[in-house]
């Protein structure tokens, strides 16, 4: 079977020869006789995998020695109570901004164990470009600010990553993680789902720095607190082995590749021919401000509904699949994840030049 353009939101298309190298080695992982998902999470087997996986995610976005890397369960909407339950230790008040539907949620859930106040937000303008965040809407008082900086529905991301001084940053990258060169200092803790540019589903990387480590109340459950992963290396429990597994061929892919400063000039290409079609075009336009569009969540809509649903309906039949757009914003939507290559855009774009030019 031929394999298709999956631009999918997630969970996400994955480069090709991490799949092919998993299928390999699915029944016999380094003559074993059994498969990585067989393997005991303290066999010797398990401990090389998951360390290279930390090593290499360490070298790949240069994280700094005082950073704790974890590997836990529970996805991006777990960490909305975990961030809330560890730093909410001292004023017991949090600054969020609001830039969309996983912004909003992240509030939501903060607000049930602390002060949470929103300090800027897009929504008056449906999340169709990033608010102005500055120093001088910081309460100096709060344990931290949150942010999400890639925002998978609305289609935007943060450019400029805010100043926070001594306030912690924290940051939900799930959508734009490893897609990009990052300075992990401007942060105090970030946090990112697997399932977009890290591997499939079930694994969630959290990078922490180790003064916000060990200061949660007493009744916080074990496996809600950074501590519990820290001390035991992402061991207190059965991890999600076969997910770490994965994403560390994933890491292994990234550094052959030319690490993150080749995968960002890549993802801006094609993220450029996309958009460069869509300024173009007479039938597509973007409903994202120009300043703040992301390049890795694409969305665009048509001159009506049923030209939409006429798009999605042909695109999947040329092997361009999984382009309808959030039932929130409509439209298409296409995620160029780093796995994407870029004759997976040049074939949509070519697509939609046929298509608009049958009907015009």
């Amino acid at each position: 079977m031929e394999r298709i353009y999956n631009f999918s939101a997630g969970p996400s298309i994955l480069p090709l020869p991490v799949l092919e190298r998993a299928q390999r080695e699915l029944v016999n992982y380094a003559d074993s006789g059994m498969s990585v998902m067989e393997l005991s999470h303290r066999s010797e087997l398990f401990t090389e995998i998951i360390t290279e996986a930390e090593r290499l995610l360490r070298e790949l976005i240069g994280i700094p020695k005082n950073y704790k890397v974890l590997f836990v369960q529970g996805g991006a909407s777990q960490q909305f109570a975990m961030v809330p339950m560890n730093l909410l230790n001292k004023s017991g008040k949090a600054d969020y901004v609001n830039t969309g539907s996983w912004s909003k949620k992240a509030i939501k859930e903060a607000e049930k164990y602390g002060d949470i106040r929103v300090i800027a937000s897009s929504e008056n303008a449906k999340f169709t470009h990033i608010p102005t965040v500055d120093s001088s809407m910081i309460d100096r008082e709060a344990d931290y600010v949150h942010i999400t900086t890639n925002n998978t529905i609305e289609g935007t991301a943060f450019h400029d990553i805010p100043d926070t001084g001594e306030v912690p940053l924290v940051a939900d990258m799930s959508s734009n993680i490893l897609s990009e060169e990052l300075d992990v200092s401007q942060f105090g803790l970030i946090y990112a789902g697997a399932q977009k540019n890290i591997g499939p589903a079930g694994l969630t990387v959290v990078i922490i720095r180790e003064d916000l480590i060990g200061k949660t109340p007493e009744n916080c459950p074990a496996m809600l607190n950074y501590e519990t992963h820290s001390d035991s290396g992402s061991l207190y429990n059965t991890p999600p082995t076969f997910g770490i597994y994965m994403a560390k061929l994933v890491f292994e892919w990234l550094k052959q590749a030319g690490g993150l400063k080749e995968m960002e000039r890549m993802n801006r290409d094609k993220a450029q021919i996309l958009y460069d079609s869509i300024e173009k075009s007479d039938l597509f336009t973007s409903p994202v401000d120009k300043g703040s569009r992301s390049i890795m969540n694409i969305p665009f809509v048509s001159t009506s509904a049923e030209a939409d649903a006429a798009f999605i309906k042909e695109a999947k039949a040329k092997g361009l699949e999984t382009l309808k757009g959030h039932r929130s914003v409509g439209g298409m939507r296409a995620s160029l994840y780093n796995a994407m290559p870029i004759e997976g855009v040049e074939s949509l774009v070519t697509f939609m030049e046929e298509f608009e030019h049958k009907y015009k």
